[in-house]
């Protein structure tokens, strides 16, 4: 087979994950500001003369839009990419948008005088988003923007290497790679082809290869002839980086499989985890929401009392030990979703459909009202709003004996949502809690209060989707 029939060699033009976002986000206003504008001037109508007129309804109009897209996955470049997905969560924003801007008082105009002005409105705003999205994925979201990379490793490591970033973003195109090993034999895989360590230069150029990526632990490999086409690369503009900066940048995880090699390159964590500002502002909003919800859970009660009466039949809550910072075991409350003596043979994984959760309890569970007795722990300090989840003592032994750095996410308090939660299915073995672990790392390493909104955002996703297990 000739790999080179299946390599485009014109150079294109691509975005990364972080530039789609962006470019979502910043249309989504341009083109739903743009055309209430342009409405208005041809038709004057007063409501939308109101809107676009007023710096600060514009302005409260555009972070609404942004704020509810959010919780609605406009920006999960998955949903973006699908038309009916797209559609789905285009008609929840801007229902949720337009129904919130209209009954916001001040911050947006008085409710106009005719109900055509409201449907009006709403379609314009409806229209101009779906039809820009469709777009987005016809064309934007198409191979038409893909990026060509070029990859240095170990022959060995090269399947692996190309489904862990390829898997995350489809954009991302390894078209070739150089074999790294002392001893070069020439093994083509799949429409990834093998090109020589001296024609690295000449490949990238005829290919529109826009990115190099080393990957290779030994360095004998990198010879002096493959070093200086490497450094003319860099200073012809071609982006030189190395595989762990990519899979992290691409993946949002911790690339364990080379951190006990080189885990000096992942420590010290975030400065936030020792920012006493920092924590000192996130202790202060633990407080105020783990009232709030203790109160909402209190509400609650009655009707929860019902469903366990009829469907759980049995003690309400039930208390377990978990781990957490510094490895202090303590003990966490909740709702109890299964049968009484769930465990009766001994402790092991939850599973998704597990047998011995209740019909009450999956509903407690996906509404992640079962939560809400941890908003005790929270107040006592024992727990985060935000943090890895806690694990039982039983686990983290068995785990740690198999996993390098296991006890690393224990450096912070555990949380009632975490990066791990909002990004990943439900743990069920070892193989799942070793990829929410690079999850939890990469929260630990990057923590902040970017990052802390964008986990409370997808935490409200999951809880209005009925996602949790």
């Amino acid at each position: 087979m000739d790999s080179n029939a299946k390599i485009v060699s014109n150079s294109k033009m691509y975005f990364e994950i972080s530039e789609r976002r962006i470019l979502l986000r910043l249309f989504d206003v341009i083109f739903v500001l743009l055309s209430l504008y342009c409405v208005q001037s041809q038709f004057e109508i007063s409501y939308l003369e109101f809107s676009v007129s007023n710096f600060y309804w514009t302005v409260v109009l555009g972070v609404y839009l942004l704020f509810f897209g959010s919780i609605f996955e406009m920006y999960n470049l998955q949903v973006a990419s699908n038309e009916f997905q797209v559609l789905k969560s285009t008609v929840l924003t801007v229902s949720t948008t337009v129904l919130v801007y209209l009954l916001t008082p001040v911050f947006s105009p008085t409710l106009p005088t005719t109900r055509i002005q409201i449907l009006l409105f709403y379609g314009i705003v409806l229209i101009s988003l779906v039809l820009w999205r469709l777009f987005y994925v016809r064309f934007l979201a198409s191979n038409r923007f893909v990026q060509n990379v070029v990859l240095i490793c170990e022959k060995e490591q090269l399947q692996e290497l190309i489904l862990g970033l390829q898997n995350i973003d489809p954009h991302y195109k390894i078209i070739a790679y150089v074999n790294m090993d002392t001893i070069e034999d020439f093994v083509n895989h799949d429409y990834v082809q093998q090109i020589e360590k001296n024609s690295l230069v000449s490949f990238v150029e005829k290919y529109g290869v826009s990115e190099v990526v080393v990957a290779s632990q030994k360095t004998e490999g990198i010879t002096s002839e493959l070093y200086q086409q490497l450094l003319q690369l860099l200073e012809s503009g071609k982006s030189i980086r190395e595989y762990t900066q990519v899979y992290e940048s691409k993946t949002h995880r911790i690339p364990m499989q080379y951190m006990a090699r080189d885990f000096y390159r992942f420590f010290p964590f975030s400065r936030s985890n020792s920012n006493k500002l920092y924590l000192s502002i996130v202790r202060f909003f633990e407080v105020l929401l783990s009232i709030i919800g203790i109160l909402l859970g209190a509400l609650l009660l009655p009707l929860v009392l019902l469903g366990n009466c009829i469907g759980n039949r049995g003690a309400l809550m039930y208390i377990q030990e978990r781990v957490g910072k510094d490895g202090t075991v303590f003990n966490i409350y909740k709702l109890r979703t299964m049968v009484q003596d769930a465990e009766s043979n001994g402790a092991v994984f939850a599973v998704a459909n597990d047998v011995r959760v209740t019909r009450f309890g999956s509903f407690l569970r996906k509404t992640r009202i079962d939560e809400f007795p941890q908003f005790y722990n929270i107040l006592k300090g024992d727990m985060a709003i935000i943090g890895p989840r806690p694990e039982r003592p039983c686990f983290v032994n068995k785990i740690a004996e198999l996993m390098p750095f296991y006890e690393t996410r224990h450096v912070i308090k555990p949380g009632l949502s975490g990066w791990a939660q909002v990004n990943y299915s439900y743990g069920e073995n070892i193989q799942d809690s070793l990829i929410k672990l690079q999850y939890d790392l990469y929260y630990i390493k990057h923590r902040s209060m970017y990052l802390d909104l964008n986990i409370s955002l997808r935490t409200i996703t999951t809880v209005l989707f009925c996602r949790g297990q």
